[in-house]
């Protein structure tokens, strides 16, 4: 797996999600941080690709799972998240693999 890229669109989608309106360059450069392990977290339990994220192939349930990864990242609390969200995380697991079984791939 190569290096995880956040664009400037998921960096932004993340901050408005988690309600950040100021402009920090060291805050965007922890988020950015925060949002490749999760990307990378998301996709070890998946098997979801780096496209689910962001783009023009975005998978909306992989985005706001992230998403909340990063609500609980911030908050110190990973250990529940992985509790909280067991169920969305086999759900997209599910979906992923039967989108790779049919050669869909989203």
């Amino acid at each position: 797996m190569g290096a995880i890229v956040v664009s400037d669109e998921l960096l932004a989608e993340a901050k408005n999600f988690l309600d950040i309106t100021w402009d920090d360059e060291e805050a965007d450069k922890k988020l950015k941080g925060q949002i490749r392990r999760g990307i990378s977290y998301i996709m070890s339990k998946t098997g979801v690709s780096t496209s689910a994220f962001d783009g023009d192939s975005v998978d909306d349930r992989a985005q706001t799972l992230l998403f909340n990864y990063l609500l609980y990242d911030r908050a110190g609390a990973l250990d529940r998240f992985a509790r909280n969200y067991q169920d969305w995380i086999v759900g997209l697991r599910i979906k992923w693999e039967v989108a790779n079984a049919a050669g869909t791939n989203n």
